[in-house]
Formats: structure tokens, C-alpha cells, sequence
């Protein structure tokens, strides 16, 4: 029997850190190769932790709440097995997935929330005496969690539907719609834990005061101190963390420069109608949106453009060969960029599909984090908001970031004098000034302007 450390994993291509959401497996307890131990927080997407060998988890070096460096010890694991997973905690390829033969990754694996995904509502104190017996816990599913603090339902009082009485988005809405008193809600504090990423707590439960002088305990969440009666202290989640840390870094460490366009959106706006007609004549359950098109018009207008196609690396720029275009999608707890890959190769249907599918993923908590690495370019559109232009921050370690405002109806002087309506729209182009030069950007904002008012070229 020898004993092993368990690391942080590497996740993705940016994770640097991560933080420990809950233990799954408690300290004594035996595991399996494959058996998920613990959930982590990383990169703005929950991702599960597998033991890497037979054993018994002798001891968690970390507890929950707190923010581990990858490759630092969170628990060990004691074993006889002579080999462990293999790749598990290796480093990410170029797109920011573990490489294998047939293209998976154990993040992708990690994902399938409805087969593994384990969480405890009823975890106490973090740092208590691992001697004491583990306390009877509920199995959610961690979109349902969330869903449940949504709602202000008390997990507590929910029967799971799932495998071993697994909790599932189902059972929650169930519950919230049962009459009054079928279930109880969860205390208002709830309403703070929306997309945290973490369960509300309970009348008893205690706040871990994070940067506390070591053996200061938790401070009791009824007298942990505020700045004033008026002013209620919300913990930032997970995410909100994430966003903040990689906007700071951002902001710091890449010399932003912002060029705007207008684009006259009125045969857009008229290709995209006739699109979802002739979608929705043929029987198809798919609407392409405006967004779409400008993905789709940035990915073709990317590969004839590779000078805009890069990230900075310190000491060299890396051309990326391959276009993958993020699309920014806010969620009620932070913001997330899924990746369409190869998106100029793709149809725009099929552009518009994935678009659909990975924004759906996003707001129920579901992906991967190879879904969420490797982009060379993103596009915002905050157009839906009535936001008629604005300024994006990159996503490192990309170097450019479109900003997409809605259409207006605006006066348009004609060639012979007269004035019409047009709706149009602005388009604000950030750059990393160290990759690229303004007039790079604004050379792709031009091409970018005579593609949109002559969208069949988008088709092409």
C-alpha cells in the first residue's frame, strides 16, 4: 500500500487555479478508478475530479471553498494499483483539451452532469474532525442545485427521480409547482446563490471567511460584519470570480484599441427573414439569427485574413490555422464564450445549430470545457438589449473581440438628395495592439461592412 497525491487538474488551456465546489467522497471512504471525488469550479464551468486508482481516500489536503493552484495537492489517496489513469492530469493540447486518439477528453467526460455528478446540501463546517461520520447527503445534479436555489426550493425536501434517488432539474420544478407546504422553501438568503455555483445556506450554516489567519475558524453567517444596515453582502460566486479575475487581466496586461463601423443592415435583416421562411416551409426547427451571419461572415472574412487570426505569445505571435469563433453569452451569474470550431468550414445552418445548442448548454450549467477553450475570436452582440454600440473586452489569449450593437432606424441622405429610413448598426472591433496594427482591424471592419450589405456573400 502506498499513498498518492491527487492534484488539481488541468482542465483547460487557461485554467490556472481552481476552486473546490464539494467533496463527493469523504476521507475513509473507498474509491474506484474513474470514481468522481470531488467537483471543482474552473474557468466559469463546473468540472468533476476522478480518483485516479483503486484506494482509500485517507485524507482531503483542501476543503471546499477554497481557490487550488493546478497541479497542487487536494487530497491522498492511498493504493496498491501500479498504474493511474493516464492523461488525467496532463497538460491541455493546443486547443485547450487533452489530446487523445479519437478526439475525447476526460473534461468532456467530466461534463455528463446526469451520470456522475454528485453534490451535498448538507455539508457542515468546513475543516470538521474527519474522525466524525460523514452526514447523510442528497445526490443533485449541479444544474439542479441551481435551478433550486432559483426557485427556493430546500433540496432537503425533494425526492429525486434519478439512479440511487439522484436529484434532477425535474424533481425541482416539481417541487416548486407542488401545493403549499409540500415543500418547504429555502431561507431568502437563496436569492443570493443564483448561479453561484453553490448551495444557499442554512439558519446554521457558517461562512468560511477566505484570507482568515490560519485557525481563526468560520465566522457565523448571523454575525458575519456589514458595512451597514442598508447594504446586504452577497459572496461572489465562482464565476463571477473567474470573470473578474480574467477582465482585470485583460484590461492590464493587453493594450486594447477600438475601432467602430456602420453598417447598413437592411438587406441583412431582409436575407436572415427569408432564410427563417424558407427554414420553416421545409419543416426545419431552427431560426438563424442575426448573429449567426456575423459569426458566420467573421469565420469566412478570418480565413482569408489570418493576420487577424492570431493570439500574442510574449516572445512571438501564434497564427492560428484554424478559425474558432467564441460567441459571449451572459448568464444570470457572469458571462461564458463557447467555441464553434472551424466555423468557416461550416453552413450556416449548422453554425446556427451549435450556436443554439452550446448557448442552451451554457445557461443549464452543462459545458464542456472543451467547449469553452481555444477560440480565436469572439463576437458580443448586445443588440437584443437595445444597445446601439459598445466596447468589448478581449478574451485572452485571443487579440481581437467584435462588439455587435442593434439595428436602428436611422435618416439616410440618398445619392440624389432625399432622405430615407435604414436600419443600421454599429460594430466595434477591439484589438490587441500588440498582435495587431489599427489598420489591420480597420481593413477587416470594411471588408466585414461590404460583406453584411451584401449578405449572399455569406452564402457563398
Amino acid at each position: 500500500m502506498r499513498e498518492i497525491e491527487v492534484p488539481m487538474p488541468k482542465l483547460s488551456m487557461t485554467m490556472e487555479e481552481g476552486e473546490l465546489i464539494a467533496w463527493v467522497k469523504q476521507e475513509g471512504e473507498q474509491v474506484r478508478a474513474g470514481d468522481v471525488i470531488a467537483e471543482v469550479n474552473s474557468d466559469k464551468v463546473e468540472m468533476e475530479v476522478e480518483s485516479p486508482a483503486d484506494g482509500t481516500l485517507v485524507r482531503h489536503t483542501a476543503t471546499e471553498g477554497d481557490v487550488v493552484p493546478v497541479g497542487a495537492p487536494i487530497a491522498t489517496l492511498a493504493t496498491e494499483a501500479e498504474e493511474l489513469l493516464g492523461g488525467l492530469f496532463g497538460p491541455a493540447d493546443g486547443d485547450g483539451s487533452a489530446a487523445s486518439g479519437d478526439g475525447a477528453t476526460t473534461a468532456e467526460a467530466a461534463a455528463d452532469e446526469e451520470k456522475t455528478a454528485v453534490e451535498t446540501e448538507t455539508a457542515g463546517a468546513v475543516g470538521a474532525t474527519p474522525a466524525a461520520p460523514a452526514a447523510a447527503r442528497t445526490p443533485v445534479v449541479p444544474a439542479a442545485r441551481r435551478r433550486a436555489a432559483e426557485l427556493g426550493v430546500d433540496l432537503a425536501t425533494v425526492t429525486g427521480t434519478g439512479g440511487d434517488g439522484l436529484v434532477r432539474v425535474d424533481d425541482v420544478e416539481a417541487a416548486a409547482a407542488a401545493p403549499a407546504g409540500a415543500a418547504a422553501p429555502a431561507p431568502s438568503a437563496a436569492a443570493g446563490a443564483v448561479d453561484s455555483g453553490e448551495p444557499a445556506p442554512s439558519a446554521s450554516a457558517t461562512l468560511p471567511l477566505r484570507g482568515a489567519e490560519p485557525g481563526t475558524g468560520p465566522v457565523p453567517a448571523a454575525t458575519a460584519p456589514r458595512a451597514a444596515e442598508d447594504v446586504d453582502e452577497v459572496p461572489l460566486s465562482a464565476m463571477r470570480r473567474t470573470v473578474a479575475r480574467r477582465l482585470v487581466e485583460s484590461m492590464q496586461s493587453t493594450p486594447h484599441v477600438y475601432l467602430t463601423i456602420t453598417v447598413d443592415a437592411e438587406a441583412l435583416l431582409a436575407l436572415r427573414a427569408e432564410l427563417n421562411r424558407q427554414l420553416q416551409g421545409g419543416g426545419e426547427d431552427l431560426k438563424v439569427s442575426v448573429n449567426d451571419l456575423i459569426v458566420k461572415a467573421c469565420a469566412g472574412l478570418l480565413r482569408t485574413n489570418p493576420d487577424l487570426n492570431v493570439s500574442w505569445g510574449g516572445d512571438k505571435l501564434l497564427v492560428h490555422r484554424r478559425v474558432h469563433v467564441g460567441i459571449a453569452v451572459a448568464l444570470d451569474g457572469g458571462l461564458v464564450v463557447p467555441v464553434v470550431r472551424d466555423a468557416d468550414r461550416k453552413a450556416l445552418t449548422q453554425v446556427a445549430r451549435e450556436a443554439k445548442e452550446l448557448a442552451g448548454k451554457a445557461r443549464a450549467g452543462k459545458l464542456a470545457a472543451a467547449e469553452l477553450t481555444g477560440g480565436t475570436f469572439t463576437v458580443s452582440n448586445l443588440g437584443m438589449y437595445g444597445i446601439d454600440r459598445f466596447t468589448a473586452v478581449i478574451n485572452p489569449p485571443e487579440a481581437a473581440i467584435l462588439a455587435v450593437g442593434a439595428a436602428v432606424a436611422e435618416p439616410v441622405a440618398t445619392e440624389d438628395g432625399g432622405v430615407e429610413v435604414h436600419r443600421r448598426m454599429r460594430l466595434t472591433l477591439s484589438i490587441d495592439h500588440r498582435a495587431l496594427d489599427g489598420a489591420t482591424g480597420a481593413r477587416f471592419l470594411a471588408q466585414l461592412k461590404s460583406v453584411l450589405e451584401q449578405p449572399l456573400q455569406i452564402l457563398a
